[in-house]
């Protein structure tokens, strides 16, 4: 397999080629824009690792990765608008440098591309498996929103539900690489289950930036999921453990409309490190990525692509961006 890099930048250079209509300006600029501003471009570089790795031929590969790249971007176009974010990668989000409508329509628009670039790698088990994840996301979505309502939320259903929102497009990336090389059915799952559990330990740890990141390299304001009351994991388990006043103070920043965003998430930041939720996440990103590389490990392929793999899952899962 050849470096990381050599992949991103086929991929990068596949996506700055996207030959985008010149008109209506209003539809294709945001994409283009929301597409410019980069980002890991983890899922189509999964797709081309998987694909290599298992003999394929990358360039039969490209289009699906990017099409995978652009229907994650539609996600984040969409997710941006229901949480309100203002910033995203560190630019002004799609929805605050134009509108809310224009958000949504270019997202609508960014899944048919998606979709028509998924579509061109002529096999129907590559278009069953997107479809079949792009519905697994939708739900997980809902499932978000809905948990917004909840004061019950398990640590089960959390993690079922990133599990859907986020692990599955992981692994749907690496067994997309894997099917257009023709890999074995054993190697085709355990790619997948690895990019599932990858997805688990990256999302965990999207959790733990949000509140201790850097916003420089995080690329977004610190403390969105706490301004929007989140489920996330910290959340779930800080009131699963929280007695006596940690419980009243924690009812006073969920519920109290009047408090400032530096003193909110201050005050949930303290909570969560007297009641050791950090640790809790921490233990769990462990726990998800070794399964990750347990799978890796499991694959039929030369000791030095499966390192590849692992030292991938490494860098995902104890990133600070």
């Amino acid at each position: 397999m050849k470096p990381f890099q050599d992949y991103l930048d086929i991929v990068n250079k596949a996506i700055a080629a996207i030959p985008y209509p010149e008109s209506p300006n209003q539809l294709y600029e945001p994409i283009a824009y929301h597409m410019a501003l980069g980002g890991k471009r983890v899922r189509p570089v999964l797709t081309l690792m998987a694909c290599d790795a298992m003999g394929g031929d990358l360039t039969m590969a490209l289009d699906a990765a990017v099409g995978i790249e652009m229907f994650h971007n539609f996600t984040l176009l969409h997710d941006d608008v229901m949480d309100n974010a203002d910033v995203r990668r560190n630019k002004p989000t799609v929805h605050r440098r134009w509108n809310a409508n224009t958000a949504i329509l270019s997202g609508d628009t960014m899944l048919t591309i998606a979709t028509q670039y998924i579509a061109r790698a002529g096999d129907w088990k590559v278009m069953d498996l997107f479809n079949k994840t792009a519905i697994e996301i939708y739900e997980g979505q809902q499932w978000d929103m809905d948990y917004e309502m909840r004061n019950d939320v398990t640590v089960d259903e959390y993690i079922n539900m990133i599990r859907l929102k986020t692990s599955v497009l992981l692994g749907c990336a690496l067994k997309t690489g894997a099917l257009i090389a023709d890999a074995d059915d054993s190697n085709t799952e355990l790619l997948y289950q690895a990019g599932v559990n990858m997805g688990l330990a990256f999302q965990l740890r999207d959790d733990v930036l949000d509140v201790w990141g850097d916003p420089v390299t995080f690329g977004k304001e610190i403390g969105g999921d706490i301004m929007n009351n989140k489920k996330t994991f910290l959340l779930i388990n800080a009131m699963r453990l929280a007695q006596g006043d940690d419980v009243n103070e924690m009812r006073h920043w969920i519920n109290d409309p009047y408090s400032t965003r530096d003193d909110k998430v201050a005050g949930m930041t303290a909570l969560y490190e007297r009641l050791g939720v950090r640790q809790l996440a921490e233990d769990a990103i462990t726990r998800y990525n070794n399964l990750a590389i347990d799978a890796f490990n499991q694959l039929k392929i030369s000791d030095c692509d499966k390192a590849a793999f692992i030292a991938l899952a490494n860098r995902l899962s104890g990133r600070n961006y």
